[in-house]
């Protein structure tokens, strides 16, 4: 039986994942599911408090040294916590550090008496190059947080699980962040997750296209390599990263408005 939120404060840590990319306010800026379920707890909880300190490209070393302090800080009542999902696309990455790593900031954001939400990622590997070297990069790392979660009793929500992922619809153009639609699908799986009524519209799948032409499919992947992965693959090579210059959207403890 859904239950009326009952806390009084969220801190969202994270990438462009919990940034909100691709989902804009009508002024450009990014909405996500975290915005999403903050006003959701808004409704329950006079005075209710948000802030969100996530930045697009992060890495998983970048999010605990700058944002895990500024979220213990503020003493939050829940936290959600999202990061790794850069590290799997870099030829550096190591797994079993990362997990080492994964569950001690996990630990110690739930030693505060905070409620923490974790992730496993959807599968977003079918459309993009790379997956026989990605995908099981992500399974391991899904694993992890998933026993992660059960050892610190924080809060799991499985996007991995979820079979409308494999939709298109639940993509943005670049294929590797979220629609508008798939950042409701999340929101709805995390109130769900901690027992609160979120729009059931938000959970209704969407209809799915037929599959295009052998001729379209093909120039649809060029045009998609030429505005999304060459880009990318610059960044890479030149050291640069889509957050660069970018600071976080919500980054103060606040009274949530949209």
């Amino acid at each position: 039986m859904p239950r009326v939120a009952r806390w009084g404060s969220f801190v969202a840590v994270g990438d462009s994942f919990t940034e909100g990319l691709d989902d804009p306010y009508p002024d450009g800026t990014f909405r996500g599911w975290a915005d999403l379920v903050a006003a959701r707890l808004a409704l329950d909880v006079p005075g209710f408090r948000y802030a969100n300190l996530a930045i697009r490209g992060r890495l998983f070393a970048n999010i605990v040294a700058e944002q895990v302090p500024a979220a213990l800080e503020m003493k939050p009542d829940l936290v959600s916590f999202a990061a790794g999902g850069n590290d799997v696309l870099r030829r550096s990455f190591d797994g079993a550090a990362l997990i080492r790593r994964f569950d001690q900031v996990v630990g110690e954001l739930r030693a505060t008496g905070a409620d923490v939400v974790v992730f496993r990622f959807a599968d977003v590997m079918a459309r993009l190059p790379g997956q026989r070297l990605i995908a099981p990069r992500v399974a391991v790392l899904n694993r992890a947080v998933g026993e992660t979660a059960e050892r610190h009793g924080a809060t799991l929500v499985d996007l991995f699980a979820d079979e409308e992922f494999h939709n298109p619809a639940m993509w943005g153009p670049d294929r590797l962040h979220l629609s508008p639609a798939g950042h409701r699908r999340v929101a709805g799986h995390l109130l769900t997750a901690l027992g609160v009524q979120s729009d059931p519209a938000w959970m209704v799948p969407l209809e799915r296209l037929p599959s295009a032409r052998w001729l379209a499919s093909r120039t649809a992947d060029a045009r998609w390599a030429g505005q999304h992965l060459a880009p990318w693959i610059k960044r890479r090579l030149t050291g640069r990263s889509s957050g660069d210059a970018i600071t976080a959207k919500r980054p103060h403890l606040a009274p949530f408005t949209e």
